[in-house]
């Protein structure tokens, strides 16, 4: 079993975010109240736009099976497959617009974005691996979770203990579980002064 796919920089960045990374195969060992804890607590402590905390958090432990199995249930089939083997899943939901004033929040999907990052690095320190996921049926979660109007179901969130790969049915996403983990270079996504004129020289 590997326990590590720590990223190669040119520059030394910060061992949190260097080892941080995406498994699909996780182990059976859950994780304990007091450490979900600390994650969504830091979770809590990302910026937001007018400090407005867009966020919300619908967390099913499989220390409750059955409201980890709605939660499961909310996922494409894809998902599903690899999924069912994480301790715990998160499902995200965000809020459309400011409570202050009413107005579009445009920047609310950002805000969850860096809530869920925060939760991730927090999750790295306490040796514990998080993949987060697109392929959710939104609609399915508005109406298991009974999602009130103004909030809108976004993304998933599978947090546990690292796995064996082997685990995982041959094709795609295991190949994907043992491959290198690269990154487009920044020349082609860090510009100064014109579109696509990279801003660092490599």
């Amino acid at each position: 079993m590997h326990t590590k796919k720590s990223a190669q920089t040119k520059t030394a960045i910060d061992p949190v975010i260097r080892d941080r990374w995406s498994p699909r195969s996780f182990s059976s060992r859950l994780v304990s109240d007091e450490l979900l804890l600390k994650l969504f607590e830091a979770a809590q402590w990302a910026p937001s736009s007018m400090n407005e905390q867009p966020w919300r958090f619908i967390v099913a432990s499989k220390t409750n099976p059955e409201e980890f199995e709605r939660a499961l249930s909310c996922l494409v089939p894809s998902n599903q497959q690899w999924a069912r083997h994480a301790p715990v899943l998160v499902l995200t939901v965000v809020s459309k617009r400011f409570a202050r004033n009413g107005k579009p929040n445009r920047t609310a999907e950002h805000d969850l974005g860096l809530a869920a990052a925060t939760l991730s690095f927090q999750a790295t320190v306490e040796g514990l691996m998080v993949h987060q996921m697109g392929g959710v049926d939104l609609d399915r979660v508005r109406e298991e979770f009974a999602i009130p109007e103004g909030y809108d179901p976004h993304t998933a969130i599978a947090i546990g203990y690292l796995g064996d790969p082997e685990n995982l049915p041959e094709g795609p996403q295991r190949d994907s579980e043992i491959a290198p983990r690269i990154r487009k270079p920044l020349s082609e996504v860090v510009f100064g002064g014109a579109w696509e004129a990279p801003y660092f020289k490599e």
